[in-house]
């Protein structure tokens, strides 16, 4: 077992997010997505690409393929990370996810109009290694920290992932905005010359938790079947202590609506502001790094206040913010309102995501080597609600041509959450059950 609460480990399982949330920074939010839309629009045919011989409105296609993508690894860690706690090794699923992630960002170079097809498929496969590995990294959480720690550390591991992928996108932005001061004639090449970096970016300081954190402690309780039928077997038994916690049960469907919001807009922002405000990408960038930066302060703010009010609360509180910013997305029409937007939604976006993860690390048994299978229930929530908030906004956007419109439903979601997490403050006052 793992001493907990160890300076040492606890700094490496952070750096993991230093290393892959440069991915989710430059890959999903800033300049793939600019650089995509900027290659693939084309007004005289509506913004349509053709995709493996269908035709999609370009943003939906993008939208489509991170769907497809979730749902794959939703489809895929239940059975992995009951194999990895079955035989404990969910640190070899943790580097071949993070090595399939990284090749495939490191692939997106190539990536211009003519190749579209295997660059969306190479696009589609970097975020399955993003997804991925993390669910084996949050799995750790309980692991290195006690019960009292965890929301801080979970904010560390978030904080961690702010900072260094902020750090990699002002490099990767020298090279966008001013391409001039490196000698660079061809414009596609800096945002392509990115998507490089970040491969080797992330990789490369993965190693560092990959040194660090222990391998895993095999389930000594788990039967001596194949790998596959004892994976099953161990998800089984997971699925059935959570039916016994009735707490945990009313969480995770409350987790699930406000998630099918917080990440479809964390992963179409940029998009939004291209195709509906047409600004540039060096506003765009700017934008998501103030994002970046406020969610740091978020995520700390977060932790505190749920030391002082209890987790739920400040969920609920977080999540009733988050219905005001798609409403105000909706009306949105200047470049300075969706400055002042981004400001709130980095406040929120850092909070809600450390205080979610650390909830539910609170929720679940402590000390158990069962940890992976624990967290696929949690990563697989929110690889659905991914999924449906994707599929569901790349669909209005498609049938409308409008990404205004598509906000609107990703409120309703957030008010289906906002109401089951009442529900959940309902059920612990009289059951006198406080998470905290």
């Amino acid at each position: 077992m793992t001493a907990k609460n160890n300076k040492r480990t606890i700094r490496a399982w952070a750096f993991f997010d230093w290393a892959n949330s440069a991915y989710n920074l430059v890959i999903t939010s800033t300049i793939f997505p600019a650089y995509y839309v900027a290659i693939t629009a084309n007004k005289e045919n509506g913004n349509h690409v053709t995709f493996f011989g269908h035709s999609f409105v370009n943003t939906a296609l993008s939208d489509y393929t991170l769907a497809a993508s979730y749902l794959i690894i939703a489809l895929l860690l239940p059975m992995l990370t009951s194999i990895a706690d079955y035989r404990g090794n969910k640190k070899i699923f943790m580097k071949f996810f993070t090595w399939l992630g990284a090749i495939s960002c490191a692939m997106l170079y190539f990536f211009k109009f003519s190749t579209l097809e295997m660059s969306m498929v190479f696009f589609g496969l970097a975020a399955i290694g993003y997804c991925g590995g993390f669910v084996f990294y949050n799995s750790y959480l309980p692991e290195i920290a006690t019960l009292d720690m965890q929301d801080n550390v979970s904010a560390k591991g978030f904080t961690y992932g702010y900072i260094g992928s902020v750090i990699l996108q002002l490099i990767c932005f020298a090279f966008v905005l001013k391409p001039g001061w490196f000698g660079i004639v061809d414009k596609s090449f800096p945002a392509r010359l990115s998507f490089l970096l970040v491969g080797i970016w992330w990789i490369g300081f993965a190693y560092i938790p990959f040194t660090v954190l222990p391998k895993g402690s095999p389930n000594a309780k788990s039967h001596t079947q194949d790998l596959i039928r004892g994976g099953f077997i161990e998800l089984g038994k997971v699925w059935q202590q959570v039916k016994r916690m009735p707490v945990l049960k009313r969480y995770l469907p409350a987790f699930f609506f406000y998630s099918m919001g917080v990440q479809t807009i964390m992963l179409v922002a940029t998009s939004f502001g291209a195709k509906e405000l047409k600004m540039e990408t060096s506003s765009l960038i700017q934008i998501i790094l103030i994002i970046q930066l406020v969610a740091i302060g978020g995520a700390t703010l977060m932790s505190r206040l749920s030391d002082k009010f209890g987790n739920i609360q400040v969920l609920t509180g977080v999540v009733l913010i988050w219905i005001g910013v798609c409403i105000a997305a909706y009306f949105t029409t200047t470049s300075m309102q969706f400055y002042i937007l981004a400001m709130v939604v980095g406040l929120v976006m850092g909070g809600i995501q450390s205080l979610s993860r650390s909830t539910y690390s609170k929720l679940i048994p402590q000390d158990i080597p069962d940890s992976a299978s624990f967290f696929s229930f949690y990563d697989v929530t929110e690889k659905i609600a991914i999924v449906g908030g994707m599929f569901s906004f790349g669909l209005v956007d498609d049938l409308t041509n409008s990404m205004r419109n598509s906000t609107l439903v990703l409120c309703s979601y957030f008010i289906a959450g906002l109401v089951l997490l009442l529900s959940l403050l309902r059920f612990q006052s009289r059951r006198s059950v406080i998470v905290s």
